[in-house]
Formats: structure tokens, C-alpha cells, sequence
């Protein structure tokens, strides 16, 4: 149970210490509420939530790199920058491809909505 209470500590302090982790927690909870107006079927909210999940995992994952960087090179030297553009530039990636995702996700759920009329 210490484990879960630490990981859930980690995901709290993360929340509330990176302005984009709650950027991206909001997104998220947007593309919820849009999925719930289109009534997503299973296949797609798997895909979603799984999606999701990547990015904030990979928020979380960053953010404890840049930590552990911050702790192993205070002078920021030019290995520990590369290290945190490497980790902030994978989270662009995932995010990059979480946007992809989403537009094949919520493109395929609209075509049928427009082809009904109102």
C-alpha cells in the first residue's frame, strides 16, 4: 500500500508543480466530455484512454527525469540539458501523435452524426 500512496503523492505534487501537466490533465477532461457528447463506442474509448494515459505518463515520466537531472548536475551542464530536451521533446512527440489520434478517433465518430442530419 506505500507504493500506491507514493505514486499517488507523485501524481499529486506533479499536478500541482507543472502548469502543463494540469494543461494536459484539462485537455484531457475536454476530450472526455467530447467523446461522451459523441457517444464513442468501446474500441474508441480503449484507444482514448489509453492515449491519454501514454501523454500523462509521459508528463510524469519527464518530470521525473528533470527532477533526477536537477539532483545529478546542478550547474546544468550540456549533458543534463540535452537529457531534459530529449525528455520534454518525447512528451512533444506523444503528444504530437495523441492529437493524431484524437482527430482519427473523433473524425470517424462524426462522419455518421453528419450523415444522420439533424
Amino acid at each position: 500500500m506505500q507504493a500506491l500512496s507514493d505514486a499517488a503523492d507523485g501524481v499529486a505534487t506533479t499536478y500541482r508543480e507543472q502548469r502543463n501537466f494540469r494543461i494536459q490533465l484539462a485537455i484531457a477532461v475536454l476530450v472526455v466530455a467530447g467523446a461522451l457528447i459523441v457517444h464513442f463506442d468501446r474500441g474508441r474509448w480503449v484507444a482514448l484512454a489509453l492515449t491519454i494515459g501514454v501523454v500523462l505518463g509521459a508528463e510524469l515520466m519527464n518530470t521525473a527525469l528533470e527532477r533526477a537531472v536537477d539532483c545529478a548536475s546542478p550547474q546544468m551542464s550540456a549533458d543534463a540539458r540535452a537529457a531534459k530536451h530529449a525528455g520534454a521533446g518525447a512528451v512533444l512527440l506523444l503528444s504530437v501523435m495523441a492529437v493524431v489520434v484524437g482527430a482519427v478517433l473523433f473524425g470517424t465518430a462524426l462522419v455518421p452524426l453528419a450523415h444522420r442530419g439533424p
